[in-house]
């Protein structure tokens, strides 16, 4: 008996939370664009109360925002957003690297460097954008993952939403996952040779790169938000 276990069925408003933040990573909803409560509800064939819950999670996530007339619309990112947030994951994941470079184990270092292969071929065989970028994110992830700091894992957390929606918006322009990548390399190669310093200071550039970049192609963000 002791191996039977019941699968809890996961609820309606988890189910649109998650159904509506691919509709604005996939650019259904584009920035700025309303979303309708009682459309989707009709739409899903639901009440409004789980989407309603689904809204305000997002909403705390800060990938949409509701007015003061309680309209409900994507976020629209701004430069002074995408530079403070940018400026915060310099400082924290420059320490994360630095410091996993330090206390990360051989086994932990193997587990970066593969995503790092996958990622590459993930590239080599054409595969969609959102594959490339989740690899991305990945490479990110078992970084401050390996710090074993809760509380700066909690801090880059918080922003996991809206980082992702970058690395969607930052994904436009030509070779940018070969791009992304041989920085990713660069970063690696550092810890690799356990070269704390270094590797912060690859981190920093590495950011630095994305927000110069995202910076550019912000204007048309709108438009071309699809992966």
């Amino acid at each position: 008996m002791s191996d039977f276990i019941i699968e809890k069925p996961i609820p309606y408003y988890e189910q649109f939370y998650h159904s509506i933040k691919k509709m604005i990573f996939e650019g259904k909803f584009k920035p700025g664009e309303r979303i309708v409560e009682t459309q989707l509800a009709k739409e899903f064939d639901v009440s409004k109360s789980p989407i309603r819950e689904a809204i305000r999670i997002l909403e705390k996530e800060g990938l949409v925002i509701v007015d003061e007339k309680s309209r409900v619309m994507v976020y629209q990112p701004t430069m002074k957003d995408v530079e403070e947030i940018y400026f915060c994951r310099m400082a924290l994941e420059s320490f994360a690297v630095e410091l996993v470079t330090k206390i990360a184990t051989n086994a932990e270092l193997e587990e970066i460097e593969k995503t790092l292969a996958q990622t590459e071929q993930a590239i080599r065989d054409s595969q969609a954008d959102n594959i490339i970028i989740t690899l991305n994110e990945l490479f990110h992830s078992l970084i401050i993952q390996y710090t074993q700091n809760s509380r700066l894992q909690k801090q880059l957390n918080d922003l996991k939403s809206l980082t992702y929606f970058f690395r969607i918006l930052n994904f436009q322009g030509e070779n940018r996952a070969d791009i992304i990548l041989n920085q990713h390399r660069g970063i690696f190669e550092c810890m690799k040779q356990r070269e704390a310093e270094q590797a912060s200071q690859a981190m920093i550039n590495h950011l630095k790169l994305d927000l110069e970049h995202l910076i550019e192609v912000l204007p048309n963000s709108a438009e071309t938000t699809k992966p």
